[in-house]
């Protein structure tokens, strides 16, 4: 099968609110990436053998065979549950120095000259039209390399039905992101309910995808809590003075340039759920 597109990503900074000394960047001891090395890259846990190490990423081997190349940035990886600095071996005295590749929003190793591959069987599905322009801004060149088509739900109340007509398979993964999946939702309920092989329902915890945009995009230290029996996206709007809901999201959106301006809980499981679609055991 084709190689999902190569990956990197980087690390996140401490608290902001420690001691002065605390806040100095951490030093990860160095560690030569040793292929067949069993490694775990931190920030989005797919864990993995060092296949090699070139070009400023590391290059990893899945379980399921999926290769993916991470930025090679002090303590993202961890190794025998420590963080380490992943470095190059000993070169030897032939080896030429690699460019650095250009890098997607996604944290990718962009394909030179890449065209979008023929839509594969596999599906993506997210619950409305702003999950799924999020998942394009950020992952659209991944999901145009894999062949990988993103399909607009308009809610989940229907989830079930649509999984038995979609009528998934080995050939034929589908994969549910969902907003609100916590203990006791509605979304949670419905997810539990539905159990099949060739479906992964992942999500975060956020009321709405916009609260998984990181609120210093918008220059905010966090999103505002807005009272029950409030619209959310309406009460936002009014706490922030954002004006009108689509206007205020087409903004929000502008400002979203990489994964790294969203939180960790959404790229985590948008990362799952390709990684399910696109690989087979």
């Amino acid at each position: 099968m084709s190689a999902r597109p190569d990956r990197r990503s980087g690390i996140r900074a401490g608290p902001v609110d420690a001691p002065l000394g605390d806040r100095l960047a951490p030093v990860y001891p160095q560690l030569p990436a040793v292929p067949g090395m069993a490694v775990v890259h931190r920030a989005t846990g797919f864990s993995g053998t060092v296949v090699r190490i070139e070009g400023g990423g590391v290059e990893l081997r899945g379980r399921t065979g999926l290769q993916r190349v991470f930025r090679q940035t002090p303590g993202s990886f961890m190794v025998d549950g420590r963080a380490v600095t992943l470095v190059r071996p000993a070169a030897s005295p032939t080896a030429s120095p690699t460019a650095d590749p250009t890098i997607t929003a996604s944290g990718s190793l962009a394909v030179p000259s890449s065209r979008a591959k023929v839509a594969r069987g596999g599906r993506l599905w997210v619950e409305g039209v702003h999950d799924a322009e999020l998942v394009e801004r950020v992952w659209g060149d991944d999901l145009r390399e894999e062949g990988v088509v993103v399909e607009r739900l308009d809610g989940i109340d229907h989830l079930a039905a649509a999984v038995r007509s979609f009528a998934p398979n080995p050939a034929r993964r589908l994969g549910v992101l969902v907003d609100h999946l916590v203990a006791g939702s509605k979304e949670s309920r419905l997810a539990s309910s539905l159990r099949h092989p060739d479906v992964l329902i992942t999500g975060t915890p956020f009321v709405d995808v916009w609260q998984a945009v990181r609120p210093s995009v918008l220059g905010i230290e966090v999103w505002p809590v807005i009272p029950m029996g409030t619209d959310w996206k309406t009460g936002i709007c009014e706490s922030l003075g954002l004006g009108a809901p689509g206007a205020a999201w087409r903004a929000l959106l502008g400002k979203v340039r990489t994964y790294a301006d969203l939180e960790p809980a959404l790229v985590g499981a948008v990362e799952q759920l390709i990684d399910f679609v696109t690989s087979t055991d």
